[in-house]
């Protein structure tokens, strides 16, 4: 019977090319998105798993991928509902899916639970305030669950990408392009392809002794 993989955020570039990967791997994926799947919802994140559980009768693997940017403002002017909504999708949805996966996993003694941070989360990036405080809670909550769940069978890990071309960035302007790019060492930003295949190796088996660890994919771009 081949392993189960929930990835949220399914819709979206990075949530297609993670979901392509893991099945390439053998896994089946259950690519969850809105409105089927609301990650802030503590009703909709516990209904959601327990048709998974019901339907496939195991859960192997939780990648959390279900995010959003934001608008962009400076601190004393941020929206406090859009703070409080990024905060509520990419933190505590993070939170919550990873709460409900956590019992399927323990009890068959295997778990892999892959979470998708950002640079942001690191160096902090300005007139992003509530996405870059989200995203270092969700390195920070890979950390804490990684070490609680170290003895268990279950691994927690998560990516941490500096620019990629997918999302917002297709849709911007050429110069805008190049300026992203040119922050990177590398002169490029990332292909969604090249996250997935991070995921692919966090998610599986193959990766036996790394739990707790923030894996930074940034084309070269350091982070103190």
């Amino acid at each position: 019977m081949p392993s189960v993989a929930l990835v949220t955020g399914g819709a979206g570039g990075f949530g297609t090319a993670i979901a392509q990967r893991l099945r390439e791997d053998g896994l089946e994926v259950v690519a969850a998105d809105l409105p089927e799947l609301d990650v802030s919802d503590h009703g909709s994140v516990d209904e959601f798993v327990a048709r998974v559980l019901h339907r496939h009768g195991r859960l192997d693997v939780l990648v959390n991928n279900a995010g959003v940017a934001g608008p962009t403002a400076p601190v004393e002017e941020y929206p406090v509902d859009e703070w409080r909504r990024v905060l509520d999708v990419n933190l505590t949805g993070t939170f919550l899916c990873t709460r409900r996966c956590i019992p399927p996993m323990r009890t068959r003694g295997y778990g892999r639970i892959v979470n998708i941070a950002s640079i942001a989360g690191k160096d902090g990036n300005p007139n992003m305030s509530a996405y870059s405080a989200s995203k270092a809670g969700v390195i920070a909550l890979t950390k804490s669950a990684g070490k609680e769940l170290a003895r268990t069978g279950i691994l927690v890990n998560c990516v941490v990408p500096a620019v990629f071309d997918t999302g917002l960035t297709t849709a911007a302007s050429a110069d805008e392009r190049e300026l992203f790019a040119s922050r990177v060492p590398m002169g490029r930003m990332g292909r969604p392809d090249e996250l997935a295949e991070l995921v692919a190796w966090l998610a599986s088996n193959r990766c036996s002794f790394s739990t707790g660890a923030a894996f930074d994919l940034s084309g070269g771009r350091a982070v103190y």
